[in-house]
Parts: C-alpha cells; sequence; structure tokens
C-alpha cells in the first residue's frame, strides 16, 4: 500500500511534468480576471510546496531552491506584487525533474512514521508522515487543475 501512495505521487509529477513542458513560457505570466495568480506562480508553488510540506514531516528531498522561491511562491503570494524576476520555464521544469527523482529515492517504510509533533496546516493535522506525503499528491493535483484552467481561459481569450 505504501508503495503504490508513492508510485500515484511519481504518476502525478510526470503528468506535471508534461504539461508544463507543453505549455509555451509565454503564456505563464498571463493573469486572467478572476485569477489570483498565474502558470509560472502554480509550478513555483508546486514545486516550494513540496520541498517545504515534506520537510515539515522531517524528510529532505535534498534539494535546495534559490532563497527567492520562499517569497515568490510562498502560500499567499501574488505574481503582481513580485519585485524580483522570477524563474524561467526551463528553471522551473529542472526543480520538478529533480524532486521527480527524490521522490523515487522514498522509502516506503517512512510513510508510517509518527510526527512529533503532528504537523497543522490551517484545519487540517496530520500525525503520520504518510498523511502530510499523500496531501501534497492532493495539493500539487489542485494545482496542476488550476494551471489546466488558466490556459483554457488564455487560450480562450487568445481566440
Amino acid at each position: 500500500m505504501s508503495q503504490m501512495i508513492i508510485n500515484t505521487s511519481i504518476l502525478v509529477r510526470q503528468m506535471v511534468i508534461r504539461q508544463v513542458e507543453a505549455i509555451p513560457e509565454d503564456l505563464f505570466d498571463i493573469q486572467p480576471e478572476a485569477f489570483n495568480n498565474t502558470i509560472r506562480w502554480n509550478i513555483g508553488h508546486i514545486v516550494s510546496a513540496l520541498n517545504g510540506l515534506l520537510s515539515r514531516g522531517g524528510v529532505s528531498l535534498d534539494i535546495h531552491l534559490p532563497e527567492s522561491y520562499n517569497v515568490l511562491f510562498l502560500t499567499g503570494s501574488k505574481p503582481s506584487e513580485w519585485t524580483i524576476t522570477p524563474p524561467s520555464k526551463e528553471e522551473l521544469l529542472q526543480y520538478l525533474k529533480e524532486q521527480l527523482q527524490a521522490l523515487s529515492e522514498i522509502s516506503p517504510t517512512i510513510l508510517d512514521n509518527i510526527m512529533e509533533p503532528p504537523v497543522q496546516l490551517g484545519p487540517m493535522k496530520f500525525e503520520k508522515f504518510g498523511e502530510l506525503f499523500s496531501f501534497t499528491t492532493i495539493h500539487e493535483t489542485m494545482h496542476t487543475n488550476t494551471i489546466s484552467c488558466l490556459l483554457k481561459v488564455i487560450k480562450h481569450k487568445q481566440g
């Protein structure tokens, strides 16, 4: 069962990479009305969130992201408020792929580890690492869907 959870996470990341590779970078920074962020922000948030969430559970992917990612892609941040240059599509893909490799090296046995103290994210409380790990996959899927929605709206507006 634990290996299936990891395999699902790997599959989701492979899908994200294929999706990002297919999007022209000139669409990455268009922010349609009714959206809080852009395609570039969602990709960067996926990368940053995985590193941050897993480290809260005591697991390091050994992927050292630039310090700027914490500012650019933190929950609640907005591209309209950026004062530094965001990473390129190529750089974001590099980190997505490095994390994919790191995910494939996670041992299923650690998913049963109890976290002391538990990780609290808003109303959610994660007591086992596997719960937090599963949430990262759900989180990634939600942002992948947002990227798809952004892309549809952008392409519709472009006619």
